[in-house]
């Protein structure tokens, strides 16, 4: 996915928003996770969100989205947002960010989504490291 950081998504520095950011982060992943399962999808959490560098105003930002995991009835989807400079044609990791959702039945109840296979050694890492995350999410919901 790809937007243009226009005046009105920058903030006094005359850099993209943060806001922005999250809310193109938590749209990428969506549409990631709505393709994977063929359903609506809510947000359930965003963690591990870090800001790495800001992306000026006329640059683009480039959003980057899969599923790392499933469980039953959700998702971790992550996501890497680069900003390109459209003269240069220079790109920099400016953010990421690891969103979970749910996948929803048409009475708006969590349903089964299919399960993820990793195939390659970076999906299997991926996939590793996201069922390592969310037993913490777990584990942080039940203290």
């Amino acid at each position: 996915m790809r937007e243009l950081v226009l005046p009105n998504d920058t903030n006094s520095h005359g850099n993209v928003l943060g806001g922005k950011v999250l809310h193109l982060m938590d749209l990428a992943c969506a549409m990631v996770a709505m393709r994977h399962c063929r359903r609506p999808v809510v947000t359930a959490a965003m963690d591990n969100v870090e800001f790495l560098a800001p992306i000026p105003g006329g640059h683009f930002m480039i959003l980057k989205a899969m599923v790392n995991h499933t469980g039953h009835s959700s998702m971790e989807i992550g996501v890497r947002v680069e900003g390109e400079d459209p003269r240069t044609g220079d790109i920099t990791h400016t953010s990421s960010a690891y969103l979970t959702f749910v996948a929803l039945d048409d009475l708006k109840n969590p349903v089964e989504v299919p399960e993820l296979t990793p195939t390659s050694e970076i999906e299997k890492r991926r996939f590793q490291e996201a069922s390592e995350r969310a037993q913490a999410r777990k584990k942080h919901r039940q203290d």
